[in-house]
């Protein structure tokens, strides 16, 4: 199962090859949450890079409702065309460019000053780290009706932009995960109770988007394989939820694991689940590909070739990777012309999971940094250098956006 054969979606778009640069979070915006430069420069070294498939980092759907400082926001066609040069310069090398939309219900910061808005008024669960984030308000059906509206909204906007599709993040924790999961969504009206309840704010987002934009234009979605948490999301969820995807005709899922909370998507979870050292998501990923009748994609941990062809072997149609693009954009040629490098970060020992998840964030984003700056990555930057540089990053970051919301 080669890595470097096309693939052709049930929408009709050709994916080049089996790589893609999966989502990870730039904090790289303008003051007015645009793509910057610096975000120009560094997917300009993605799509020289030879991934077949760009994924954005979280493009927010609200402007008050941020994952963190310098988040890129989608909500209105006031600055179009600095989009339109972002997918221009995306798909230049013939890469396919999805923008990846979100909401992170009662994952935002506290410090953005902004009302935090959730399923239920669950708070988050991260020890003395807990205060980081407000406990939130329950959302009202008006307040639910609104986030499905702006999810369609951004995905029309994404296609007047000319990229080629929208990933819809239903994964790690974020907003529409939260009604997904029973540890979160606590509601007994049509958006709770049961899995069908809690799927429903998915289910409807994708119904609506599918209905707004044309037929060309992909619909992905990402679901945890499980959250990797007692109670929570789990693999038999995941199977059921796959099914109901199955009746949308969606273009892509791509599979991934865990939140805040368990940081599975850095091989960390909290329900006694024992993780691969690598493609922590594969076992899941071959299992529910059984049933998927969509392209299936696995992120998380992957960075060696052998791997990478282990992944495709097990019939999973594309290879997501992260941070070893952070490190090496231009990995996909490397392994296209016979060489194996293995991009890898220095291991962060920190005994506080909370703080070492967020030191392994930290680490990722510095590499982001450099790429954007056009310099070499720095995989062996120590996670105490990396964390505090970008604490002070998200704290200039903050003002910034906190001035900016006052105005408004």
């Amino acid at each position: 199962m080669s890595l470097f054969h096309s693939l052709t979606l049930p929408n009709g778009i050709v994916i080049p090859n089996r790589i893609a640069k999966a989502a990870m979070e730039e904090n790289l915006a303008t003051a007015d949450n645009l793509p910057s430069p610096q975000m120009m420069a560094l997917y300009a070294a993605w799509a020289s890079g030879g991934s077949g498939l760009l994924i954005s980092g979280n493009v927010m759907i609200d402007g008050r409702a941020m994952t963190g400082p310098g988040g890129v926001v989608l909500e209105n066609d006031e600055h179009l065309p600095v989009f339109q040069q972002w997918a221009a310069l995306g798909k230049q090398q013939g890469a396919t460019f999805f923008l990846q939309l979100n909401h992170p219900g009662r994952q935002m910061p506290a410090s953005l000053g902004q009302p935090t808005w959730a399923p239920s008024e669950v708070p988050m669960a991260l020890g003395k780290m807990s205060t980081f984030f407000n406990p939130p308000q329950a959302m009202t059906n008006e307040k639910i009706a609104d986030i499905i509206s702006r999810f369609v909204t951004s995905a029309r906007l994404a296609e007047q932009a000319g990229f080629d599709g929208v990933e819809i993040h239903a994964a790690h924790g974020y907003l529409i995960n939260q009604f997904l999961s029973p540890l979160t969504n606590k509601r007994t009206d049509q958006w709770g109770g049961n899995l069908a309840g809690r799927a429903r704010l998915l289910l409807e987002v994708i119904k609506q988007t599918k209905a707004a934009v044309s037929p060309s234009f992909a619909i992905a979605v990402k679901l945890n394989s499980a959250d990797f948490q007692r109670g929570g999301f789990s693999y038999d969820d995941a199977r059921q939820v796959v099914l109901w995807l199955n009746e949308l005709n969606i273009d892509l899922l791509e599979l991934s694991g865990g939140s805040y909370e368990a940081p599975a998507m850095q091989g960390s979870a909290r329900d006694g689940s024992t993780l691969a050292r690598e493609a922590f998501f594969l076992t899941f990923a071959a299992e529910l590909k059984q049933i998927a009748t969509m392209p299936v994609m696995v992120t998380g941990g992957i960075r060696r070739l052998a791997v990478a062809r282990e992944v495709r072997a097990q019939q999973v149609d594309i290879v997501g990777m992260a941070t070893a693009l952070a490190i090496c954009p231009e990995l996909p040629n490397l392994w296209q012309q016979g060489k194996d490098p293995a991009p890898q970060l220095r291991p962060v020992t920190w005994k506080n999971k909370p703080l070492a998840s967020l030191a392994n964030m930290a680490m990722v984003k510095y590499q982001l940094r450099r790429v954007s700056k056009r310099q070499k990555a720095q995989p062996g930057v120590a996670p105490f250098w990396a964390f505090l540089t970008q604490q002070i990053e998200d704290f200039c970051r903050t003002r910034r956006y906190q001035r900016k919301m006052a105005k408004h």
